[in-house]
């Protein structure tokens, strides 16, 4: 397994990368880094495959534009193709994990004729509605139930600076909120009270999950403090935006080959519970969806073993 640094068309991508083989790309969400799939990076390597993780736009080494704008959908997908074509290769199979399942599931949307399977984790594919862009209707919800989705606090312009002012803080609140491991009812459920920062309803006793050494967590806290979370953030910032762009593509399905993983503990299913019941209308070559037990949100590091040997699986019946 190595650390390198890669020219793509547009940006320089640090990436995490072993083995030979059909190309696997790894794409992680938020708060996290290519480090994530380190467990699953040597696994696909053993099992021969290439295994490639990128820290993706505006995470730890690679290339942060400024423009909230150039965090857009198009423009994630876009660096995945790039890194795609500079690794030398014409095709991969795209794993994500949280919004980078968003990303995965948006390359084989929108560029099929590259990315041969798609498989998501913890985060379903959510086909866009014909009603509202999405931030007015999340808005609708909120309003309705007396709370406001962690997504909607996010547009804020300064909504990244509580994270920015505490980075070790807001990670380790961030990762044990949303573990299997934390009791139930103090796991965040993404629902907060109007006008209250998403940190501020995590408990300061939070501590590191079990799965989380100090010394990777250490990593985590080195790139963020040094990168920071605008760039994360704009991820967020471009949900409407993203709306916008893929008009053309209202109703298209996926009909790559693809797979389906959560952990039965995900606060997400608790908000996006609705999608997952119904991916099968959507993703036409869908092979299974997955729950592993007693897992939460951050399942590739929580459970390797079972999430290592569901991606094995797939690929070798590709």
């Amino acid at each position: 397994m190595q650390r390198r640094q890669i020219q793509t068309e547009r940006l320089s991508q640090s990436i995490l990368e072993a083995g030979s083989g059909p190309l696997v790309v790894l794409v992680h969400g938020f708060p996290e880094l290519a480090i994530s799939w380190t467990a699953q990076v040597q696994a696909l390597a053993d099992a021969g495959y290439r295994a490639v993780a990128p820290d993706m736009r505006g995470y730890g080494g690679t290339d942060k534009p400024v423009a909230v704008e150039a965090y857009r959908m198009a423009e994630l997908v876009g660096d995945m193709v790039d890194l795609v074509h500079a690794l030398g290769e014409t095709q991969a199979v795209v794993v994500g994990h949280d919004f980078g399942s968003a990303v995965a599931w948006n390359c084989a949307l929108q560029r099929p004729d590259v990315f041969r399977a798609v498989v998501g984790l913890s985060v379903p594919f959510a086909p866009r509605s014909l009603r509202a862009p999405p931030i007015a209707a999340l808005k609708a919800i909120g309003q309705r139930i007396g709370q406001e989705l962690y997504i909607v606090s996010f547009q804020a312009p300064d909504a990244h600076h509580p994270f920015d002012s505490d980075p070790r803080g807001s990670l380790r609140k961030a990762f044990w909120s949303y573990d299997g491991a934390t009791p139930a009812g103090q796991r965040s459920t993404g629902w907060l009270p109007p006008g209250v920062p998403m940190l501020d309803t995590i408990s300061d006793e939070a501590t590191l999950p079990p799965w989380l050494t100090p010394e990777h967590f250490d990593l985590y806290v080195q790139a963020f403090s040094a990168g920071g979370f605008a760039g994360p953030v704009n991820w967020y910032r471009n949900l409407d935006r993203n709306w916008h762009d893929t008009e053309a593509l209202q109703d298209k399905t996926i009909d790559q080959p693809g797979l389906f993983i959560v952990g039965a503990f995900d606060p997400v299913r608790l908000y996006s519970g609705k999608q997952e019941e119904a991916q099968g209308q959507w993703l036409t070559g869908l092979r299974g969806q997955i729950v592993v037990p007693d897992a939460g949100h951050w399942i590739q590091q929580e459970r390797p073993e079972a999430v290592n040997a569901a991606l094995v699986a797939f690929l070798r019946d590709l």
